[in-house]
């Protein structure tokens, strides 16, 4: 499947490292339209049918052309970005690869899995979600939740160790199973690669990423032993996850220099076929053909990539699962009120 090219920063465009470069969305967007969502988005008291909007913004050919707060926020708050930050963690790994730190090929470094069949995973089932293990993704506290135990409880001194632990339920790539539990298993292969080489995951995210981007408040959760929570845990502003967003959009280049390597975002936004392509590689993917993929996070937070009309949208807020089919519904209206790009 051809996926949608994507879209180069303007050269009269500025990178936003520094400041984000504000202006009113050009004639071709219908303000209209955005303005009559977001209405219905920040109304008080909160809509019952989509909770809480805190944070919605939108960054169109590569300039800030709208933004809204909810009463009591600012450009200036941080929002945790629960799985969005799954997103991220596949920025830090491909980083790694480029490096050639890292191969997704290769078998994951687990040292508990050389000895049994999970030794046969590979870092790419990790990163697409294939891995097989018997982990449950549920948020319901008294369900069996391994998502749960992992963070709140008996695993949230050490989470990764808590899901290396989780035993083979499926042959590595054969089945789709969206687990938190795999992504700190990946967060825990960076550390203990990152260690190797007398660096850390927050020095190295901090350094490598968050500071050529310019996302100043962004702020990683480890755990108590040292591994980035990178299934749940960034805590950064909406213009900042603005930033992290952008970066994809430009195929992993900023200010002109290659960040992520070649194919990298690619790499995110190819299809898993056992997802039955709803999702890449620690990002979401539309099913509707448009070319958009998202990073997604537990409450209604999103970072929406649209490379067929050179869009980054950000909505964080505080909406629950019954609530979540009208915030995307709502965030649709707002991509499709901003013109596709002129086939080349």
């Amino acid at each position: 499947m051809a996926l949608h090219p994507l879209p180069t920063q303007s050269p009269d465009v500025p990178w936003p490292t520094e400041k984000w470069p504000e202006t009113p969305p050009d004639a071709d967007v219908d303000l209209a339209r955005i303005q009559a969502v977001s209405g219905q988005a920040f109304v008080e008291p909160v809509p019952e049918s989509h909770g809480e909007t805190l944070a919605l913004l939108a960054v169109h050919r590569g300039r800030l052309v709208f933004e809204r707060y909810a009463p009591g926020k600012t450009d200036q708050d941080t929002f945790v970005s629960w799985s969005m930050a799954k997103s991220i963690l596949h920025a830090g790994v491909g980083i790694l690869c480029g490096r050639g730190l890292l191969d997704p090929q290769q078998p994951a470094p687990v040292p508990g899995w050389k000895s049994d069949a999970r030794g046969r995973i590979r870092l790419e089932d990790l990163l697409r979600m294939v891995d097989g293990l018997d982990f449950a993704e549920v948020y319901e506290d008294g369900s069996g939740s391994d998502v749960i135990e992992m963070l709140f409880k008996s695993g949230k001194d050490d989470v990764a160790a808590f899901a290396e632990a989780r035993p083979s339920a499926h042959p590595p790539g054969s089945y789709w199973n969206y687990s938190s539990g795999t992504s700190n298993v990946v967060s825990a292969i960076v550390r203990r690669r990152l260690a190797a080489q007398g660096d850390d995951t927050l020095s190295f995210l901090q350094r490598d990423l968050f500071d050529i981007l310019g996302m100043k408040s962004a702020k990683p959760r480890c755990d108590p032993a040292g591994t980035f929570i990178g299934s749940s845990y960034v805590f950064a502003t909406a213009r900042d996850f603005a930033r992290f967003g952008l970066l994809y959009l430009r195929n992993g280049i900023w200010e002109g220099r290659r960040l992520l390597p070649e194919g990298w975002v690619d790499h995110a936004r190819t299809p898993t076929p056992a997802s039955f392509g709803q999702y890449g590689a620690h990002w979401w993917l539309a099913l509707d053909g448009t070319g958009i993929f998202t990073a997604n996070g537990f409450n209604g937070q999103y970072i929406v990539v649209d490379p067929s009309r050179d869009l980054v949208l950000v909505r964080l807020g505080i909406s629950n699962p019954n609530q979540r089919p009208r915030v995307v519904h709502g965030l649709r209206e707002i991509v499709e009120a901003f013109p596709r790009l002129e086939s080349p």
